[in-house]
């Protein structure tokens, strides 16, 4: 697969991304470290509900940054905001507080999120081959 003559995608060389997708990459990367400090706090109130209601959230956060930036990077930025922020809030203070309990609800969205991360990251909006909808190599 070439790229306008410039050969193989692979053996392009990386350049860093611009400014403003630096900052869209910042910006997602702080929006998932809130949505899992909410659904941290959500997926405990009400239980059954609270619990989809927070992996949802998570999930449209994860496609939607996808989409809006047209990479995986879209949405790897936010899964790694919430991971960051879920993994932080499971440790316990010195006092012996915690967030999260020991119950079943706390490790299906600890897990159930992080399955969800990956699975929009590898399945999210990745780069698509310039041209028209007929096959590739014609």
């Amino acid at each position: 697969m070439n790229d306008g003559g410039n050969g193989p995608l692979l053996a392009q060389p990386l350049r860093p991304p611009s400014a403003g997708r630096a900052a869209a990459l910042v910006g997602l990367f702080l929006l998932g470290a809130l949505v899992g400090l909410a659904g941290a706090l959500v997926q405990a109130g009400w239980f059954p509900g609270g619990l989809l209601l927070a992996l949802a959230g998570a999930t449209g956060l994860f496609l939607g940054g996808a989409y809006a930036t047209g990479s995986r990077g879209g949405a790897v930025a936010p899964a790694a905001g919430w991971i960051v922020a879920v993994v932080l809030l499971t440790t316990t203070r010195p006092e012996g507080d915690f967030l999260f309990g020991a119950g079943g609800g706390s490790y299906l969205f600890l897990l159930g999120g992080m399955a969800l991360a990956v699975i929009c990251a590898t399945v999210g909006a990745g780069r698509q081959p310039r041209g028209g909808p007929a096959r590739l190599g014609k």
